[in-house]
């Protein structure tokens, strides 16, 4: 049996918790693997929206297994929240969600850490959502880090302390007022939730459950165009959000990984700092933002929005090696009469189709136009219910991509989805 691995190819926001919760049943297991309560995956059922950030999107469907891995980095007190916010829906986690012992946990100190970071660095500050995450990877991998596995160790209140010390030093070179003591009784409540869960060496369950034949699925937070590799650099979160770090946050090889799912928008959005190269500073840019409901699940900052962007759509479908498509909030296009998409490049007269490693020059887009469908989509259940319009821009994404759009979401439910 393989892993199959579904992921974002945009700056994130692409509807990944949707569609991870209308595959769950086709899987045994939902596995995150990356990032931390940055992430905002928005689900709405039977028209309740449920925004989650540490969990993994299949928790709604109580007979699944849900692990939180290795690659991810847990607020104890964010993921308390989580948790007593769930419960009030008359939901148990208890048994369907498994923690690794190995996943870092975000301290108080690196909230604050994060914040007076960004703060120092005025104009240049890179969007940070200031939950802590860049901080906890440096640590992480600066072997300083505490992980989850710590907490239920006889000397964890003395690494608790050093590391909280350590940091207390380098806050001593900002500027900043900070009462550390705000963040702590909240946070070790969430410590003592946490030791609630099942806590186990998760690579070795998830290697077992697909020797067993399990189905399991990996979810992906943020987007490709945020890795901190082959993202837009600097502008980037800290882990790397590409399908190869499905291998490394779940502790599979490569050659158990099968189907690499791709989701993106009809259209692009950005939140915060960073290039963007067909944003829509315009009347156009703010009704895609008003008709999509752009503003960040985690931060409520307002998206930056735009057209769909060939160029580094195909730049994230070569990365992760994508083998089929969905393409989501394709309602949001219903009524305009000109929709367009970026083909390729123009930077200082040169046209290019690749995806710069300066992305912070003079960008402008070459479009290609095409007509929009001007109708509602809300009775469509398969593609050949689709108006014609919509199936063109469908084929042209397809052919330039060379991989097929196997499924369209058209609203906000989870029946609001068409496969082909």
């Amino acid at each position: 049996m393989k892993i199959d691995v579904l992921l974002g190819l945009q700056w994130g926001d692409e509807g990944k918790g949707k569609i991870v919760d209308f595959l769950t049943p086709k899987y045994d297991v939902i596995a995150r693997f990356q990032g931390g309560p940055n992430a905002g995956h928005t689900l709405e059922i039977k028209n309740i929206q449920h925004i989650l950030h540490n969990i993994p999107s299949g928790i709604f469907h109580k007979e699944k297994l849900n692990i939180i891995g290795n690659g991810v980095v847990i607020d104890p007190l964010i993921f308390k929240e989580e948790i007593d916010s769930i419960k009030k829906l008359g939901i148990d986690l208890s048994e369907n969600l498994i923690i690794s012992k190995k996943a870092h946990l975000i301290l108080p100190t690196h909230r604050i850490l994060d914040a007076a970071s960004e703060a120092a660095k005025g104009k240049i500050k890179i969007g940070s959502t200031l939950k802590g995450i860049g901080p906890t990877y440096m640590d992480k991998t600066g072997r300083n880090g505490i992980r989850v596995g710590d907490i239920i160790r006889q000397d964890f209140k003395k690494k608790y302390t050093f590391l909280v010390k350590k940091h207390q030093e380098i806050l001593k070179l900002y500027d900043f007022f900070y009462q550390l003591s705000d963040y702590e009784k909240g946070w070790f409540e969430g410590v003592e939730t946490i030791k609630k869960f099942n806590i186990v060496d998760s690579e070795y369950l998830i290697n077992n459950y697909l020797e067993e034949g399990r189905a399991i699925l990996a979810e992906g937070a943020q987007g490709t165009l945020l890795d901190i590799d082959f993202g837009s650099y600097p502008y980037v979160t800290s882990s790397n959000t590409v399908s190869a770090g499905a291998c490394t946050g779940l502790g599979v090889a490569p050659n158990k990984i099968g189907e690499i799912i791709g989701i993106f928008k009809a259209y692009c959005t950005r939140v915060g700092g960073g290039p963007f190269p067909t944003e829509l500073i315009n009347p156009t840019g703010e009704e895609l933002r008003k008709r999509g409901a752009e503003f960040g699940a985690t931060t409520g900052r307002p998206r930056r929005c735009g057209w769909l962007d060939m160029v580094s759509l195909k730049y994230s479908i070569m990365l992760n090696g994508v083998t089929q498509l969905i393409m989501t909030k394709v309602d949001v296009l219903n009524l305009f009469k000109i929709i367009n998409i970026c083909t390729g490049y123009k930077i200082e007269g040169k046209t290019i189709d690749y995806f710069p490693y300066d992305v912070e020059i003079e960008i402008e887009p070459i479009y290609t136009e095409f007509k929009g469908w001007n109708q509602d989509l809300s009775n469509a259940t398969s593609f050949d219910k689709l108006p014609v319009e919509l199936l063109k821009y469908i084929s042209f994404i397809e052919k330039e991509a060379g991989v097929p759009i196997k499924i369209i979401s058209i609203g906000a439910e989870r029946e609001q989805t068409v496969f082909n």
